[in-house]
Order: structure tokens, then sequence, then C-alpha cells
């Protein structure tokens, strides 16, 4: 695989813009929510622990809160997927015709 040259044709874009970017970011997200994951996951056992303690209530829900939008934005992620390679598809159809793994 090698890099893109100067002028970029729709086979070079496919493979390593918009496939790179695609995958790169959901790595992300996803690596975010499951960090957040773990950080609920201990917080929940903390409170069910120590019920009165209103500081670890608030930091639960901050990060379950955080949570939330992670998955939502990986929700997001999918949508932009989606347009990016149907504008792609529309553009692009008469050049190159990507693999079927997207």
């Amino acid at each position: 695989m090698a890099a893109p040259s100067g002028g970029v044709n729709c086979e070079e874009f496919a493979e390593f813009q918009l496939m790179a970017a695609h995958v790169s970011r959901d790595r992300v997200i996803k690596n975010c929510i499951a960090q957040t994951s773990a950080v609920v996951k201990r917080l929940r056992e903390e409170r069910e622990k120590n019920l009165d303690d209103l500081t670890l209530l608030k930091q639960l829900r901050k990060e379950q809160t955080k949570l939330k939008w992670m998955q939502s934005e990986l929700n997001v992620e999918e949508v932009v997927n989606d347009r990016s390679w149907k504008v792609f598809n529309e553009r692009c159809r008469i050049h190159f015709k990507p693999p079927k793994n997207e």
C-alpha cells in the first residue's frame, strides 16, 4: 500500500483518505467508549459500597452522560460514513468501484 500521489484519483481517495479516516475515527471513538465504560463500571461498584456519597453520585452521573455522548457520536459517525460513501459512489462510480467491505 503506497501513499497517494500528487494528483489523487478515485481509487487512491477511497483507499487512503475515505477508508482510513473512517476506520481511524471509529477505532478512536470505540476506544473512548471502552475506557469510559470501565470508569462507569468502577464508579457503580464504588457507589454500591457507599450509597451516601453524593460526590461519587455526581461523578457517576457525569461519566454516564459522557458515555451516552460518545455512543451517540458513534451513531453520528455511522451516518457520516454512509453519506460519504454515497457521495463518493455518485462522483466516482464510473472510475472506480470500491470493495464491498465498507
